[in-house]
């Protein structure tokens, strides 16, 4: 019998609209603390919005771009205006304003999504290169200590994407990758990655698992109709995004992974996802509970027992404590860290939330920064 350990019980597109506003991903709602200032409270208010004040943070989804990949990754001049409004290719005086405003220690980064992954051959092989460069050079040289980096990598050519993983590792001091979504059509688990899994386990170093837009064909099964006057290329693109496509593209990514024995064949492997879950805490006892009796024949261990082992989570982008609390109702505050997605979700926002949730000193420095520090071998 095998035993479960871990568990604990196309309009305009203004500042923020495009992926903020149009698709609030849940910001700002639920009951946390710092909207009870509009409701008044007097000094029980002002006690919370000051505790933890001295609480150090790293931010572990925080995005950045560069001209070449805004080209690459936008839908239309609109986008890229908005995107570069937005601060996403700032790594300067700008983003280093915005973490001291909001208190936070170290950001480290990751390329825009889908980067460089659907760049085929030696294109894809030197601009993963680049970009990598581009932040050793760039805003890890300029402010040491500010930032750390998860490598991008050019996943089409999945030999090559392991070795610059293990480049920028060895000689950059990066803390290991992030990818967007499917590859090519295939997700992590398919035969054509284990390179790339095998040497993230090598390493030592974990794969942030991103969300990615679908392929065409799934785009035009779910996201898209063919009734005019309720489409829009902004609509779908959103839809099919951050305003739901993402969240539940990656949770099917992670349950396939699990599924079909990734992490039999590479049980130290750790896995990274953002977004308080992608959805997993509201499905988690459906999943664990259907899916564990198919697989008790094939998988080593029990299916649940997996989410303890393998993946950690992280709070970006989504700012409430109903759905932290959630969370950690199923996952070990061990295996929760702090991230705020940058900039397309406010730092200082995430910060005074997190600060203000009601969870005890130990477990909020856990989330807010020290689980980091173990994951990753840094230091604050």
């Amino acid at each position: 019998m095998k035993s479960i350990k871990g568990s604990p019980t196309n309009p305009s597109m203004g500042r923020r609209r495009f992926l903020t506003r149009g698709a609030a991903l849940g910001i700002g709602s639920g009951l946390s603390a710092p909207a009870l200032v509009a409701g008044g409270g007097g000094q029980e208010v002002s006690d919370i919005l000051l505790r933890d004040r001295d609480l150090k943070f790293i931010g572990t989804e925080e995005t950045f771009s560069t001209p070449e990949l805004l080209k690459l990754n936008s839908i239309n001049a609109d986008h890229i205006a908005y995107l570069e409004e937005t601060g996403l290719s700032d790594l300067g005086e700008r983003r280093i304003a915005d973490m001291d405003e909001g208190g936070l220690n170290v950001q480290i980064l990751s390329a825009h999504t889908p980067s460089v992954q659907n760049v085929p051959g030696q294109a894809g092989i030197d601009f993963a290169y680049r970009l990598n460069r581009q932040l050793v050079d760039g805003p890890m040289a300029r402010y040491p200590g500010r930032f750390q980096a998860f490598a991008t990598l050019p996943l089409q050519s999945p030999e090559a994407a392991a070795d610059e993983l293990e480049r920028s590792v060895r000689e950059d001091g990066f803390l290991g990758a992030l990818t967007n979504g499917h590859i090519g059509k295939k997700y992590l688990d398919h035969p054509d990655f284990e390179p790339v899994l095998a040497r993230a386990q090598a390493l030592n170093v974990p794969i942030y698992l991103h969300p990615g837009y679908p392929a065409d064909e799934i785009f035009a099964i779910y996201y898209s109709t063919s009734r005019s006057e309720y489409t829009s290329e902004y609509q779908d693109y959103i839809f099919s995004g951050s305003g739901l496509g993402w969240h539940q593209e990656v949770l099917i990514q992670c349950v396939r992974m699990i599924t079909y024995g990734v992490f039999d064949r590479f049980p130290k492997l750790q896995i990274i996802i953002g977004h308080m879950g992608e959805g997993l805490p509201f499905y988690f006892k459906r999943i664990v509970g259907d899916m564990g009796e198919p697989t008790e024949n094939s998988l080593k261990k029990p299916f649940e027992q997996y989410f303890h082992d393998n993946f950690w989570f992280t709070t970006s982008a989504f700012f409430q404590d109903d759905l932290l609390h959630l969370l950690l109702k199923y996952i070990s505050v061990d295996r929760v860290m702090f991230g705020t997605d940058y900039p397309f979700a406010g730092i200082k926002e995430g910060t005074d939330w997190f600060r203000a949730v009601d969870l005890p000193r130990e477990d909020k420095e856990k989330i807010a920064f020290r689980n980091a520090e173990k994951l990753f071998g840094m230091k604050v």
